[in-house]
């Protein structure tokens, strides 16, 4: 077995007997290598992050992992049927969308990319988006069989895949249109959806999702830290990243299954539900116009529906929105 398999084996092993010891010989055995192997291996294990306590009489346990996404945990214990099947895992990549892009076309639906760190992360209109160790930084290659004027849907069930995964765990998380989540007033998550299409149809939807998992929020610039939280900091201790992204590919999936078999009024209502710009006094900015009013609903079509400052209803896709104080 290759030096990789085998490590991986042991880390397998480690995990399974849930804090109980191992001995080297039952590993040894298990792996058909020799327990003076099985030391050199766990030495390795050690100085890569992990932090392995062994007795002459008892064996190995592992006690805590490196802080960094497995991937090859993660097709262990996903379980989904399309989202994840392939997984693409960098230590760093300019942005997870970039990268998504470029392989698009020629990659399966569900495909997804994945990077510890992002050099050149971006938000919506090109805003920079901080993407520092520790975070959950990826993008889902989806190919849905969609009008472009229904893309913005996808930024929607996106964002409740994650809000309900934070909830889930006991972060308060809530949605701000068009695609951030927040926690008491702070941005966790932000979502930036891209797509390619041809006039009469959509080649394919890139929804790249960034939270603020693990992160230090002492690397963030003072400017971006100021209105940020995390989920380390909302819980008061890190998480287990492999298996949150695993929760979050899973939930995905399950909103986007609900998509393309059920009326959207149904996940309209999910958002709304979630939401924390309806009934707040908001002001939307476009490339062409600003409107100020009061947030109502979504529309079937996903846009947001404002009651403006004369009483008249209108209806936006995409904009930047701030509230009102």
């Amino acid at each position: 077995m290759p030096v990789n398999d085998n490590k991986k084996e042991i880390i397998r092993l480690l995990r399974e007997s849930e804090g109980k010891p191992v001995s080297g010989q039952e590993i040894g055995e298990k792996l058909g290598i020799t327990r003076a192997m099985v030391w050199k291996y766990i030495r390795t294990l050690r100085k890569e992050g992990y932090d392995i306590r062994s007795s002459p009489k008892t064996g190995y346990i592992l006690d805590a992992a490196p802080d960094r996404i497995d991937p090859e945990e993660l097709k262990t214990i996903l379980s989904t049927d399309l989202i994840g099947k392939v997984i693409s895992y960098y230590s760093i990549l300019d942005s997870t969308n970039n990268a998504a892009r470029d392989i698009a076309l020629k990659s399966a639906e569900g495909t997804v990319v994945i990077a510890e760190k992002q050099s050149k992360g971006r938000g919506r209109m090109g805003k920079e988006w901080q993407s520092s160790p520790g975070g959950v930084w990826l993008s889902v290659i989806l190919k849905p069989s969609i009008a472009l004027e229904n893309v913005s849907k996808i930024t929607l069930i996106a964002g409740i895949a994650v809000t309900n995964v934070l909830r889930d765990i006991g972060v308060d998380a809530h949605i701000k249109w068009p695609n951030d989540v927040l926690v008491k007033g702070k941005k966790i998550c932000g979502i930036l959806t891209e797509v390619s299409a041809e006039v009469d149809k959509v080649d394919y939807v890139i929804p790249g999702i960034g939270i603020n998992a693990n992160v230090s929020l002492s690397d963030l610039s003072d400017e971006i830290r100021k209105d940020s939280t995390s989920i380390s900091r909302e819980m008061g201790k890190n998480i287990d990243r492999t298996a949150f992204v695993a929760s979050l590919l899973y939930e995905l999936e399950q909103q986007y299954i609900k998509f393309k078999t059920k009326q959207f009024t149904d996940i309209v209502e999910e958002w709304i539900s979630l939401s924390d710009t309806i009934g707040k006094e908001v002001k939307i900015t476009t490339p062409n116009r600003i409107i100020e009013g009061k947030a109502v609903g979504i529309t079937e079509k996903g846009a947001l529906v404002i009651l403006d400052r004369n009483n008249k209803r209108q209806e936006i896709f995409a904009g930047n929105c701030r509230y009102s104080n």
